[in-house]
């Protein structure tokens, strides 16, 4: 592919239908097709969450219950609330009920610590703050930390509420492109908290079209473990099952033996994950030495971070269906490129663009040379209806990755196939230049974790004098007895000598998000201080 050169992803159908006919029927608000299915899909499941369980018409009074109980907490269209939570119905109905009176929400995950938390209430300015206590201790902490009074919802359960804050109102948009719904913080690890503002017609176009390359429809039971703070959880998982009718089972962490037990007792069909979520269900089950029973399960997929080849051929020999992919960031909605669902590939690619986005790849400048293997790459910008408005009262920090005409630069370096098929091969910020070579940190990772006894790594680089050098930090099986020695070994007989760690870093766990996303930031902060944590 032609660097600098705009493409347009074509238009295709998707489970029987144009992705242009799904996206010019996009309705204006998140809440708008639920309460439609609550009239249309009645009586068919449509939330689980523990021991509750919803029909469509229930999911729709509650939601129509919580925008009347909205009103009373003196919140108004354009105000912002801000929950603190783990994935509930709570969560879910607040989300739509806000829908419904045009207020935004910021989806904060409660396992973030005092001073994120903290951070981004600073930056959000809410109105008032949710904590769902019911669903999660970590939130009924941080309510009480923060003085809120309890409440005991009669359908959403055990909370925490704060006191109406003296804010002002965002203007209110009557296009779902124009009116944000709901806001996501960036997980980065230093610096000021960046909320993303995510429009309703960016979230809902990922739901249909995403939802739509899953053969999503009523009838499907979603496993909802992905955390709705995370905006894959958000848009893929939560509305994208909502939106196409089909149940909606939210969990607040991931448990192997509990996920497990979901596959075989509740029938689960659809499973979406971090690739760090199916390493360690690999890891579970030969530790317990028991097999897989999930008998209606027809798609699993990966994303979040990247995938590497060892992973994805052990869970497909595992489940017995196609690992699929994908690609995306906050700041997309979060999609961008995704396998679809009669793709069949042995290599890891994260699918083609979504119809009707436009994308690019732009030079990376004179940064070093290239390996013949990753000729044609660039850095890839993306523009389209799921880009992020900006960044939320930061628009220094929203000119540096989004121009006005709408082209977000994703940071991440890619490449695309003559089948237009896109790889990552890895972030700009990440790239490594090793005396005068790109080092992708995928690359060596994706060796590393073919050790049988490593269950994920990270690779960051390390400034030295007049040079970079690489850092891999390993997390290794729990019962594995591997020396050092032997994983030196085993990369150098995979990897060009420039390319192999100068370091390796055991531990027990990599640090990482709510999500299973891996904190490379932390990682690059103990690697500059040799290691040690």
């Amino acid at each position: 592919m032609p660097l600098s050169v705009t493409h347009r992803a074509p238009d295709e159908e998707i489970f029987g239908r144009l992705a242009s006919d799904l996206v010019a029927e996009l309705p204006e608000r998140l809440s708008t097709r639920v309460l439609e299915n609550a009239d249309r899909l009645s009586n068919r499941p449509a939330l689980v969450d523990g021991e509750v369980r919803w029909s469509y018409a229930e999911l729709g009074r509650e939601i129509h219950a919580a925008a009347a109980w909205l009103d009373t907490l003196e919140l108004r269209p354009g105000d912002r609330i801000m929950t603190v939570s783990e994935n509930c119905r709570a969560l879910v109905v607040l989300l739509l009920a806000a829908s419904e009176r045009d207020v935004w929400v910021a989806i904060v995950n409660s396992r973030l610590s005092a001073q994120e938390i903290d951070a981004i209430r600073d930056n959000c300015q809410p109105r008032r703050v949710f904590y769902t206590s019911e669903a999660s201790p970590d939130a009924e902490a941080h309510g009480e930390r923060h003085g809120a009074m309890r409440y005991e919802h009669p359908s959403l359960g055990a909370m925490r509420l704060s006191p109406p804050v003296e804010v002002e109102p965002e203007p209110i948009a009557s296009r779902g492109a124009e009116q944000v719904a709901a806001m996501i913080y960036t997980s980065g690890t230093t610096g000021t908290p960046k909320g993303v503002m995510l429009t309703h017609r960016g979230i809902l176009y990922i739901a249909t079209l995403s939802g739509g390359m899953r053969h999503l429809c009523e009838g499907e039971r979603v496993y909802g473990v992905l955390p709705i703070s995370h905006v894959f959880g958000l848009s893929s998982v939560c509305m994208g099952s909502l939106y196409n009718g089909a149940c909606l089972y939210t969990v607040p962490r991931f448990d192997a033996a509990a996920m497990l037990e979901a596959l075989e007792r509740e029938r689960i069909t659809v499973l979406q994950g971090v690739p760090a979520m199916f390493a360690r269900t690999l890891e579970f089950l030969r530790r317990e030495e028991r097999s897989l029973v999930a008998p209606e399960l027809r798609y699993i997929s990966a994303g979040g971070s990247p995938l590497d080849g060892d992973l994805k051929r052990r869970v497909q020999g595992l489940f017995g269906l196609t690992l699929h992919n994908g690609y995306g960031l906050t700041e997309a909605s979060p999609t961008i490129s995704q396998t679809r669902i009669d793709d069949r590939f042995d290599h890891n690619t994260v699918g083609r663009v979504l119809p009707l986005l436009e994308y690019r790849l732009e030079p990376l400048g004179e940064a070093g040379e290239d390996e013949p293997d990753h000729k044609g790459v660039g850095e890839l910008w993306v523009r389209g209806p799921n880009v992020m408005k900006g960044y939320f009262r930061q628009p220094v920090a929203t000119r540096a990755c989004l121009t006005e005409d709408g082209w977000l630069n994703t940071g991440d370096i890619a490449r695309f196939d003559e089948n237009d098929q896109l790889y990552i091969v890895g972030r700009s910020k990440e790239l490594i230049i090793r005396s005068g070579f790109n080092i992708y940190p995928p690359d060596v990772e994706a060796v590393i974790n073919e050790h049988p006894d490593v269950t994920l790594s990270a690779v960051v680089g390390r400034q030295v004098d007049g040079n970079e050098e690489v850092v891999a930090f390993i997390q290794c099986e729990p019962d594995a007895r591997v020396e050092e020695s032997e994983l030196k070994a085993f990369i150098a007989e995979r990897l060009a000598p420039y390319k192999r760690p100068s370091q390796l870093v055991l531990m027990d766990a990599l640090p990482a998000t709510a999500s299973g996303k891996i904190l490379k930031g932390r990682l690059r902060d103990l690697a500059s201080r040799g290691g040690a944590a």
